[in-house]
């Protein structure tokens, strides 16, 4: 999957955000709720533009940070921000200013979204994604704070480069190998380490039953054979 790249205008002059239209930040897409087949709807179908809104989740998470001035007059700061998808099927990948101004310890607070895939998808390598966002002269940003689902990267000298500690396992080769739990001895290109798996993975013993049927496309979810064996491995 090719990188994609969007830019996004925020201008620090006048606090003007010029984001998706219907991007709500703060909130969650509200959940459909169980009607009467009897009682007819009151409520107006949703539009394409709402549906395809809802779709927009918190990337998985932010690799780097990077603030790059341009050298000619007008002075702008470009923010370039890289990371990855849980797989390969998502799109249009975007940053979204959290607030109208700086937070109080003077940060630009951004979220890395993009487009979710409509279902789950099985376990992929991770996609690459990377977005940029334009500051107007003059900004009264000390620094940048990147947040995506599982980590926040943040860059407090600028210009500069900021970029994320560790790496997790994307488990596009964990069907047909075996889990350890966190504890556990077993070793070798065989095993799966739960401390290499995202933290939020839910692991599915071969007896287990499922309680909810919430989705959640940056969670992993890893179904077990006899002997702790992935049979299963897949993003919600």
């Amino acid at each position: 999957m090719n990188t994609k790249t969007q830019l996004v205008f925020f201008m620090a002059v006048g606090g003007l955000l010029l984001a998706p239209h219907g991007l709500a930040l703060g909130q969650s897409a509200t959940a459909a709720t169980s009607r009467e087949t009897s009682a007819p709807s009151t409520e107006p179908p949703a539009s394409d533009e709402e549906a395809a809104d809802e779709a927009v989740k918190p990337l998985f998470k932010v690799s780097s940070v990077e603030l790059m001035r341009s050298s000619h007059s007008p002075e702008l700061d470009i923010v370039r921000v890289r990371g990855l998808s849980s797989t390969e099927n998502w799109s249009d990948p975007q940053l979204v200013a959290m607030s109208r101004g700086p937070s109080a310890d003077g940060m630009l607070d951004l979220l890395f979204v993009a487009r979710a895939p409509d279902d789950a998808s099985n376990a992929t390598k991770f996609g690459p994604m990377e977005a940029i966002f334009v500051i107007e002269p003059g900004h009264p940003y000390k620094g940048i704070r990147v947040r995506s689902a599982t980590n926040t990267v943040k860059l407090t000298q600028l210009p500069g480069y900021a970029e994320a500690q560790g790496r997790e396992v994307d488990c596009s080769s964990c069907v047909g190998k075996t889990y350890v739990p966190k504890g556990g001895s077993a070793s070798g290109k065989e095993a799966v380490r739960e401390e290499d798996l995202p933290a939020s993975t839910r692991v599915l013993h071969e007896n287990d039953g499922i309680r909810t049927l919430d989705t959640d496309p940056n969670r992993l979810t890893l179904i077990l054979g006899p002997n702790d064996r992935i049979v299963q491995a897949f993003w919600d």
